[in-house]
């Protein structure tokens, strides 16, 4: 394998690492701090991703304007959903949590086909994003290049507002310790939604920017369901660098493997992971009692 194979599937693995960790990110901190097992965060994905196709298709919106336009209006529907259901079984048990947003994800899987199709979306990017770009020693897709260096200022970003905030501290704080948490006067049930609603946002832009890569249909959030839990697993919960570096480590994997394994690769995935897990419950990056 010459410099330019190896640099060309390293990049495309990254590039497909960003994506996981864009959707992945907000499930990390919604589980971390509300001990919720929310397997609907998928679905928020795939809405997100429609609204933002559709917004460019049926309203000429930018791409950067529909992303900003997806987000807002996930995270808006996520807080209309926090508030209305998900507060409801918070003290639940896990089976019910599960259940519950198992039964969410088909709501929003019929919602889409009944109201667009079962079709697959495209998503028509702008000629800034299209081509190749010149690196100098080999040209590469202009697209997953923005895609790395997105996800890149992204991670920079929640790791500084969740490391160089107060809100952010107190979000950590939760995540470590909710009931002491409490007793310092910090409002958990707000922090409940606003993180819930930051999360669902950041699920919409990834469900974006990844329906040019992972597609886009209806399916959506039971096909990717489990690289979403494993990316959570692998990084830890609460953990934006964890999360980060776990979908680097996926992304890599998955889209090697597909090239040279492609019936099995999934499954070696899912065995790795397996092992990882045994060893350290916690996680690669996830702290003890986490």
């Amino acid at each position: 394998m010459d410099l330019s194979s190896f640099v060309g599937i390293l990049l495309g693995g990254i590039a497909a690492g960003m994506v996981l960790f864009v959707v992945s990110v907000g499930l990390s901190v919604t589980m971390g701090l509300m001990g919720f097992v929310n397997l609907a965060h998928g679905g928020f994905a795939m809405i997100g991703g429609y609204a933002i196709v559709l917004s460019m298709t049926h309203w000429g919106l930018p791409f950067p304007a529909a992303l900003a336009f997806g987000f807002v209006a996930v995270a808006l529907l996520a807080v209309v959903l926090e508030r209305t259901l998900y507060a409801r079984l918070y003290r639940a048990t896990e089976l019910d949590q599960v259940l519950f947003t198992i039964g969410l994800i088909y709501v929003m899987i019929a919602t889409v086909t009944l109201g667009v199709g079962p079709e697959t979306q495209t998503v028509v990017l702008p000629q800034w994003l299209r081509g190749q770009t010149d690196l100098g020693f080999m040209s590469y897709r202009s697209y997953s290049l923005a895609l790395i260096v997105a996800g890149t200022a992204l991670m920079l970003a929640l790791w500084l507002g969740f490391e160089r905030t107060r809100i952010g501290a107190q979000i950590r704080a939760a995540v470590d310790n909710r009931r002491m948490a409490q007793s310092m006067g910090v409002d958990v049930a707000r922090l409940f939604t606003l993180t819930f609603a930051l999360g669902s946002g950041l699920a919409a832009v990834g469900g974006g920017l990844g329906a040019e890569i992972l597609g886009l249909d209806p399916q959506y959030p039971f096909r990717y369901l489990a690289y979403f839990l494993i990316v959570v697993a692998v990084g830890g919960m609460g953990r934006v660098s964890g999360v980060f570096f776990a979908a680097l480590l996926i992304g890599v994997l998955d889209f090697v493997l597909k090239i040279y394994f492609p019936k099995g690769g999934t499954m070696f995935i899912y065995a790795l992971t397996l092992i990882l897990l045994l060893a350290r419950p916690h996680g690669l990056f996830g702290k003890k009692g986490a």
